[in-house]
């Protein structure tokens, strides 16, 4: 459901833009990088957050990670993930294929300044053996997400 979700999204919102199918898991970070050939941060991971009552996701590097005082400095409170079947109630997406596309039901969504690195990223598609390969300026402009700088650069 959650991967015809996001094809009919990109069928919609941009046609151009493929979805890839992968035989393996790209259910996390590394799993991702191996199945679609790439380095691990130029994987653009969603994470699903909430400040109170508030939910939102937020997309990063793959191997960004959410520096809790910038967060909470530019969500306005301390940001909690959401637990699995929140996740995937909220999102329309199991964990392991979460992603700005396809949504339920409109949510905001952020983007971590650590994807400008790379001229292409590749978050899932909705599935875990689902991803697409995209741009990260296309990626924020097709889900009218918010440009923020939350997270620290790990070392590759």
């Amino acid at each position: 459901m959650s991967l015809e979700s996001v094809r009919a999204y990109f069928a919609a919102q941009a046609p151009d833009i493929v979805v890839l199918e992968s035989a393996t898991s790209s259910a996390t970070v590394a799993l991702a990088a191996e199945a679609h050939g790439v380095a691990p941060a130029e994987i653009a991971k969603t994470l699903s957050l909430r400040v109170g009552e508030r939910v939102f996701l937020l997309v990063t590097s793959g191997t960004a990670r959410l520096d809790n005082k910038k967060a909470k400095a530019v969500f306005g409170g301390k940001v909690k993930m959401l637990g699995a079947d929140e996740v995937a109630a909220i999102t329309g997406h199991e964990v392991g294929g979460v992603c700005p596309f396809g949504l339920t039901s409109p949510l905001p969504v952020y983007c971590d300044v650590s994807l400008k690195a790379f001229d292409i990223v590749v978050p899932a598609a909705g599935s875990t053996h689902s991803a697409v390969r995209i741009a990260p300026q296309r990626m924020a402009q097709l889900t009218a997400a918010e440009w923020v700088d939350v997270c620290e650069i790990q070392p590759a």
